[in-house]
């Protein structure tokens, strides 16, 4: 079971975590090999999740030369189960970092790498069976629901007409928008219509233009996601109604965080769900080989809400996300 649950604050920099958790550059005792299997950059986040994983392993190697990582990219589960199998065969890892590309089917893959005794990190996509990770590190789903409907209600003074945009049927969805619902519970802000979008621009796009045409006001849209809300931000426009509403994704998409940045009004805002989260399970792996004390259990990013006051601390201008 899952021994330990650390909240940790969302990742402003990868650097400022490795100084909160006391990466010194110490000699490693011996040679590490850490694989690190994610998601091919399929869309936005998991092509951020590629930017910063790759961007940990070039500080992190150069911190701890005794260190090795390598890093394999799946479009597919089945893939991905196969990029294990090579990882502990072929490389002999020691640790493995895995963002699951679906729970599920990689359940069995994983756990046959903790069997084979390696250290195991799970990222984000938690496995159908607890306790066979070793550390486990995600976002806060629930509580980006929580920020994004706390400051929708307080934008609005507790009442007004509002549209959400859900993302793909799964639990990391459904605990979303719990925290929006219990957020904005009690207060006069009425959800015209919720329909999924499936965390994609161009869904986002057409559920936005059924909502324009069929609600004469909207005061405000939840899109969840930021790739919905580059859909949401189009069909407004489109349809000349920037001026009576505005707009909250998650996730921190450099495009978005831009918008908020530069003071949008359509987009004041942003939460924050961290494609870095990849680099700071990374480095808590790192953690386990050179410290002295435990690194298990859990560790929970928050999900800040970036304004046009902070906005710059989490903005990566180089990454594709």
């Amino acid at each position: 079971m899952r021994t330990i649950k650390t909240a940790v604050a969302a990742c402003v920099t990868t650097a400022a975590l490795t100084s909160t958790i006391g990466l010194s550059g110490a000699a490693v005792a011996q040679e590490v090999t850490i694989g690190v299997s994610i998601p091919a950059a399929t869309h936005g986040w998991t092509g951020g999740v590629n930017y910063h994983a790759e961007e940990a392993k070039k500080r992190l190697e150069a911190l701890y030369p005794d260190i090795e990582i390598t890093i394999s990219t799946a479009g597919t589960a089945g893939e991905q189960a196969n990029d294990l199998e090579d990882l502990v065969s072929l490389r002999n890892i020691d640790a493995l970092v895995v963002l699951p590309f679906e729970s599920g089917p990689l359940t069995d893959p994983v756990r046959r790498v903790k069997e084979s005794g390696v250290f195991v990190t799970v990222v984000d996509r938690g496995l159908t069976e607890e306790g066979i990770e070793d550390l486990y590190v995600a976002g806060n789903n629930h509580e980006l629901g929580r920020v994004s409907g706390e400051y929708i209600r307080e934008r609005l003074d507790g009442e007004g007409d509002i549209v959400v945009l859900r993302g793909i049927p799964t639990v990391i969805d459904d605990e979303r928008v719990q925290g929006f619902q219990e957020a904005i519970e009690g207060s006069e802000v009425n959800i015209l219509d919720m329909q999924h979008a499936n965390w994609n621009r161009d869904d986002g796009f057409e559920v936005m233009q059924d909502y324009l045409s069929r609600f004469d006001n909207i005061d405000a849209v939840w899109a969840q996601d930021d790739d919905i809300a580059l859909g949401v931000i189009e069909a407004v426009r489109q349809a000349d109604r920037e001026d009576e509403l505005f707009i909250v994704g998650g996730a921190g998409m450099k495009d978005i965080i831009k918008r908020v940045m530069d003071g949008d009004e359509l987009v004041p805002v942003d939460v924050l769900y961290p494609p870095a989260m990849i680099a700071t399970a990374m480095d808590l792996t790192v953690q386990h080989f050179v410290s002295n004390g435990p690194v298990l259990g859990e560790y929970i990013l928050g999900s800040p809400l970036i304004t046009q006051e902070n906005a710059e601390q989490y903005y990566f201008p180089d990454s594709p996300f």
